[in-house]
């Protein structure tokens, strides 16, 4: 029998002369800080969410796509028994050593700031947990990634999944993309966010050409071809959200819980495995529209938890429309999609409270500009807008919007340029071998 590609290990690729020439500046860094060529690379790119954010931790499904910015690694067996980090921009990222593997997770419950290196030591530490044999082989590290930080687009993620693989490829632990995606949602949690597992199986089981329809409990994902004329852009309000270092994120999924187990105190008389509202609705044998109904009694003493529960429930409707309408080929795909993207911001915005009034900001200007749709992405509280546009539109609206930008934020040329750029479905990680 073939094996899914979900349960394929992560393939061994040959760069492109792009990829080609990161990778040589790449093993630069690392000589210069090692002394030795590293042994391979390993490549995981960031995301978009299209639709569906705050509900892949209640057990929902979740639509984003692979992008181009990514994060890289030139990794080296050392002589030691320890862990040593260097960033190519060391300007902003300190080098991270430590003598021992196995004890670099310290550094985890020392400090509660949550500075770069600690995303790759919780990838670490997660790799140690599942690697068998021998895990006294220290390894050298160079990163680099081109992924903004805090913007909503998975770059933490990104990190934490980064160190996964490097582990698991360097100690010859094969493990399937699926396992891989599961193993790196676990170990970012030892970060102390308590987050789903979307961005790293979108990481990990990414196509190119189609973004991903992922399901949990458990894992699966499904291709969605996007409508030919659509073009995805993608924009940052410059406004950093890190969820490690708030208790915003981490409070709203303890909200989903406290929702979930209050209305299965009332309906059912075994309620205490009902930790999501996935798992609420299941118990129930309810529809989505049925569970809302319910919340609405329940919870009409508790208005925070009600919209909560109503911004879950509708955005998970929200995806299984948006995955039909690009499955479909009824006119009017776009206009539907863009209805789609708009109001499930407004749901982020209005119930779920997570947005920001720069991103909202955002949002209605690429709206003046045209876009058919527009959103938050990602965890909120600042961040990135994907905003839905055509191709015969998509040059005109990048350049209007670059300028309203400019206006708004006083933000110079330059770095608007970084700020919004137009996107696509791209690859998931892979591995790269030293090119002799």
């Amino acid at each position: 029998m073939n094996k899914s590609a979900d349960m394929e290990p992560v393939e061994i690729s040959k760069p492109d002369d792009v990829l080609s020439n990161r990778l040589d500046k790449l093993t630069k860094h690392f000589v210069s800080r090692f002394n030795y060529k590293p042994q391979f690379f390993t490549r995981v790119p960031g995301r978009v969410n299209l639709i569906g954010d705050h509900v892949d931790y209640c057990g929902y499904p979740v639509c984003p796509m692979a992008i181009e910015q990514d994060v890289l690694l030139a990794v080296g067996k050392s002589n030691s028994t320890g862990l040593h980090l260097t960033n190519v921009e060391s300007d902003k990222y300190s080098d991270y050593d430590c003598d021992s593997l196995s004890d670099c997770g310290d550094v985890l419950k020392k400090t509660k700031d949550p500075r770069w290196y600690k995303y790759f030591i919780c990838g670490v530490v997660g790799a140690l947990e599942e690697i068998t044999g021998d895990k006294s082989q220290g390894i050298d590290v160079a990163v680099w990634g081109n992924i903004p930080p805090a913007s909503g687009l998975s770059s933490s993620s990104a990190v934490v999944s980064s160190a996964v693989l490097a582990m698991t490829h360097a100690f010859d632990c094969p493990m399937s993309k699926k396992d891989l995606a599961l193993l790196s949602a676990r170990a970012e949690r030892h970060i102390g966010t308590q987050g789903g597992a979307m961005d790293q199986a979108i990481a990990f089981l990414a196509n190119p050409g189609a973004a991903k329809l992922i399901e949990f409990n458990p894992l699966r994902t499904t291709d969605v071809r996007l409508p030919e004329d659509a073009v995805f852009v993608i924009a940052n309000s410059m406004a950093e959200f890190n969820k490690a270092a708030t208790a915003e994120f981490n409070t709203r999924v303890r909200e989903c819980k406290s929702a979930a187990q209050m209305i299965a105190k009332e309906k059912l008389e075994k309620w205490d495995n009902v930790n999501t509202i996935g798992d609420l609705q299941k118990e129930l044998g309810t529809s989505l529209s049925e569970t809302l109904e319910m919340a609405k009694k329940i919870l009409v003493d508790y208005p925070t938890l009600f919209k909560r529960i109503q911004h879950v429930l509708s955005e998970a409707d929200r995806v299984l429309e948006f995955k039909s309408v690009c499955q479909s080929s009824k006119d009017g795909q776009l206009i539907r999609l863009g209805k789609l993207m708009n109001e499930s911001h407004q749901s982020l915005r209005d119930l779920y409270e997570c947005s920001h009034k720069s991103v909202d900001l955002l949002v209605e200007t690429a709206l003046e500009c045209g876009a058919l749709g527009a959103r938050i992405t990602g965890a909120g509280w600042g961040g990135c807008v994907v905003a839905l546009t055509t191709k015969d539109k998509v040059e005109s609206f990048v350049k209007d919007l670059k300028q309203k930008f400019i206006a708004i934020n006083g933000a110079k040329a330059d770095q608007v340029e970084n700020a919004i750029f137009v996107t696509e479905p791209r690859a998931g990680a892979a591995i790269y071998e030293t090119r002799m």
